[in-house]
């Protein structure tokens, strides 16, 4: 408790420095608007709107928000007003004098004929837009993500950790929730961190970070949402780009992304084919207590893992302009793989004294098929130019994977045959979803949104295994061969169905009261899930209702500096794996098992942010708190059985076993101090408390689990522009040690290069990128089990990577004047 108060007082003291550097308001007047699209009557969004100060020289502006609106504070004085957006018209007003509120009115931009043949890439650089509830990243020219996929993408993002082995947290919460456009998604399903590395990059545009959700989000991660926006390009006429991607490991990938817009269609797809080997490698060093001097006393343990992928995924969609207010977009997003792994495990077990006892290699040859499809209907309707608007979401998807796994175990001291098993695994869901919102303003400063979701999911997870017969019928041992019979085991053989339907219903209210802003939330929803279990004929039914309040207020001091408020409740919902009390087993010695009694956990959420803009710095900066009750752990424990090579078989499972807090400081800064130096990085500290007990069902044993944890994670991202039209981009990561109830894991450094040369008139580009330069993305762990056992493990998922990347782009031109503006405007909404 000591270290969170010492961590607390840091936090305010970090923001009582930062605060106090904020200028007293100047007297300042309004500049609003709404800028559309002249032909459609669509809004404009990140159409930007740029004040010169005649008087001083000065420039400055704003961006429109989503809807196309913009709201800018800016002192009085002479200015000269210029609206524009990519391949469109600018429009520029005449010098005038502003002494009070200007209201610009409805502006409508047409497009340049002169672009057509010629569509400008909006995003040079990844920009930050913040907004009342969420900041949005829009992902530009990050080399380094080139070639690469989701995980790259989000490993980018600040606020975001990708650990060793794809699992995403946030402010070093593993609990959130990944959305794809906005919704729940095949494409994150059952194995989010594999899903993952199927989206190609470039078929995302942005990704938002939502750490303090509004009602209208799903309250599902109590950590918070990450949404993932693919690109859906919207340009006039036809244009696009082609990616060819090489690689060391063995690695072969193409993307493909166009568009085409008429009047009244506008046609788009993302394309990606990628054929990739990907090694790896663990360790662990086990060592039991209390053993007898026959029985293995230590176990070592290394493996190698030789992967090879092949996938494709292709996002197709299209757009239908029923008038000047309303649209339908029908999409389908299909992904498959195809993966053959070959996994190699060569174990060593000793006596008490030290002496070898025994010596084994294990091989897995492991084939896994996968394939996940999404269909999306949207209709969307504007009414007016007063921001009225109704949204109406239809999503259906399905995903399939199917493994199956040879197995071979030998004894390297006398060449015979330990084991022979056959594993397969299915697992399928499917899900659908149908989504309402209605936002209705009134006036220009007062918003009521209210909205409907329901989601259901169905789940279906079976595990088969047969085992050669190494006994005969009164307990003898048996020689085992290749031709060795395969007897099923009844003792994990199971199939596992769950179901879960939510109901969810909201209602929001937003006001703009001068220089504060608020948007107050609630969510209701309702859960109804359903659990069949083959092996045991049961079922359980469980319904439970939960009410979520949301509250996000804002202040602008001035056009340079803002503070934000926020409450929000949150939930982690038990699911699939979590739930099935049937065992599986990564080892004979290690057997994962659900919990089918597990509470869902409620989070309570507090987050203060502020956002400091100077000439060539944006510091933005949070101290958020969250408690959690009913948290979950993985517990170890022993199960007093053993396996036939004599070693002790641990069990791992999840309960409610405590009350967490996490409090934590965290900021982001870029910083330009030349035109050709770009300087991103974030810190994030954070302090988790715990506090639970637990009683052993098989051995008795109570066990009092406490932890108090501090850990930290920095960021520094450099892009430098070289002579030639060459970039150089340098990332470095540093994730901290941590401690949990049972282990503990030293901390990871990582750096990625890349650089980026351009060629043909800028139609072209080639990129070279190295991902983990120093080989040192590797997690290194110690547990203990007291009386038991004490394991210190390493595990590597993927090594070191090259990759070269040639992107030609048809139709398209980069803005060379596009990173010179973007210094001086800025991009903040509160409009939520």
């Amino acid at each position: 408790m000591t270290k969170q108060i010492s961590l607390f007082i840091f936090c305010l003291f970090s923001a009582s420095v930062l605060f106090s550097q904020m200028a007293m308001p100047l007297k300042e007047i309004s500049i609003t608007g709404k800028v559309v699209d002249a032909n459609s009557n669509q809004p404009l969004e990140y159409a930007t709107i740029v004040l010169k100060n005649t008087d001083t020289q000065k420039i400055s502006g704003g961006i429109t928000d989503m809807e196309g609106k913009f709201d800018i504070k800016t002192p009085t004085g002479n200015y000269e007003i210029s609206v524009e957006f990519i391949s469109f018209n600018s429009k520029k007003f005449p010098k005038q004098n502003i002494t009070s509120d200007l209201d610009l009115g409805t502006i409508k931009l047409s497009e340049d004929s002169k672009s057509l043949d010629e569509v400008v890439i909006i995003a040079e650089k990844t920009t930050v837009d913040i907004r009342l509830d969420k900041k949005v990243f829009n992902i530009g020219k990050d080399l380094s993500i080139r070639g690469g996929n989701a995980s790259d993408v989000l490993g980018n993002v600040p606020s975001v950790q990708v650990d060793v082995e794809g699992a995403v947290s946030l402010r070093g919460n593993e609990n959130v929730t990944i959305l794809i456009d906005g919704r729940p998604s095949a494409l994150v399903g059952m194995n989010g961190a594999e899903a993952l590395r199927q989206i190609p990059a470039e078929a995302i545009e942005k990704i938002e970070v939502i750490t303090s959700p509004s009602a209208r989000y799903d309250a599902e991660g109590t950590a918070g949402i990450l949404n993932i926006i693919l690109r859906k390009n919207k340009l006039t006429g036809f244009n696009g780009s082609l990616q060819l991607d090489l690689g060391e490991p063995a690695r072969v990938g193409t993307a493909f992304n166009a568009n085409w817009r008429t009047e009244k269609w506008n046609l788009f797809t993302n394309t990606g084919f990628r054929y990739n080997e990907t090694p790896g490698n663990a360790f662990s060093d086990s060592k039991y207590f209390n053993r007898p001097d026959t029985a293995t006393a230590r176990s070592i343990e290394q493996r190698n893992f030789d992967r090879l992928g092949r996938s494709v995924f292709t996002s197709f969609g299209a757009e239908y302009y029923i008038n000047q207010n309303s649209s339908i977009i029908g999409n389908i997003v299909y992904s498959t793989g195809n993966d053959d792994d070959v996994n190699s495990n060569e174990i060593e077990r000793f006596f008490n004294n030290g002496d070898l006892k025994e010596a084994t290699f294990r091989r897995e040859s492991e084939a896994e098929d996968e394939q996940r499809i999404q269909y999306t209907l949207d209709y969307v309707n504007n009414f007016d130019d007063t921001g009225k608007k109704l949204s109406i979401n239809l999503q259906y998807s399905t995903e399939a994977e199917d493994k199956s796994n040879n197995i071979t175990e030998v004894n390297t001291q006398s060449n015979i045959l330990n084991d022979l098993e056959f594993v397969l695994e299915d697992q399928d869901e499917n899900s659908g979803l149908l989504q309402i919102d209605y936002i209705h303003p009134v006036g220009e400063n007062i918003q009521f949104e209210a909205g409907y979701r329901g989601n259901y999911r169905d789940l279906f997870n079976s595990f088969y295994l047969e085992e050669a017969l190494n006994k005969d019928e009164n307990g003898n041992p048996l020689p085992i061969t290749l031709d060795s019979p395969l007897i099923p085991d009844t003792n994990l053989n199971n199939s596992f169905n769950y179901e879960e339907f939510v109901n969810a219903a909201y209602f929001q209210y937003g006001q703009k009261f001068n220089k504060i802003s608020l948007l107050a939330g609630l969510r209701f929803e309702y859960t109804n899930t359903e659990i069949v279990q083959q092996a045991t004929s049961t079922e359980k039914n469980r319904s439970y209702g939960n009410l979520f309040p949301t509250i996000n207020l804002g202040y602008e001091f001035n056009d340079e500096a803002s503070m934000t408020i926020g409450y929000n409740k949150r939930i982690r919902r038990p699911r699939g794996r979590s739930l099935n009390p049937f065992p599986s087993r990564s080892s004979e010695a290690n057997i994962y098992s659900g919990n089918v009694d597990l509470n869902p956990v409620i989070t309570d959420a507090l987050d203060l942010g502020y956002l400091k803009r100077w000439d060539k710095l944006t510091l933005s900066t949070s101290i958020y708190y969250n408690i959690s009750n009913d948290s979950w752990e993985n517990i170890m424990e022993r199960t007093g059985e053993e396996t036939d090579n004599g070693d002790p078989v641990t069990k791992r499972s999840p309960i409610n076993l405590s009350t967490e807090e996490r409090l934590g400081f965290e900021f982001t800064l870029s910083y330009r101090p030349f035109k050709v130096w770009n300087i991103n990085s974030d810190f994030n500290l954070f302090n988790v408390t715990s506090d639970g007990d637990y009683t052993n069902p098989i051995t008795g044993e109570y066990t009092y689990f406490s932890n108090d944890n501090t850990s930290f994670s920095l960021r520094l991202n450099q892009k430098i522009t070289l002579p030639g039209k060459t970039d150089l981009q340098i990332n470095s990561n540093y994730r901290g040690a941590n401690q949990g109830v049972q282990s503990s894991n030293n901390g990871i450094f990582t750096m990625d290069i890349a650089a980026s040369k351009d060629f043909l008139n800028e139609k072209a580009s080639i990129s070279l990128n190295v991902s983990d330069v120093f080989n040192g993305r590797r997690r290194e762990s110690n547990s203990l089990l007291p009386g038991f056992s004490q394991t210190y493990s390493e595990f590597q998922w993927r090594e070191r990577q090259i990759r070269v990347s040639l992107v030609y782009r048809f139709n398209q031109k980069k803005k060379v004047n596009r990173e010179n503006r973007e210094e001086n405007v800025g991009g903040e909404d509160f409009e939520g």
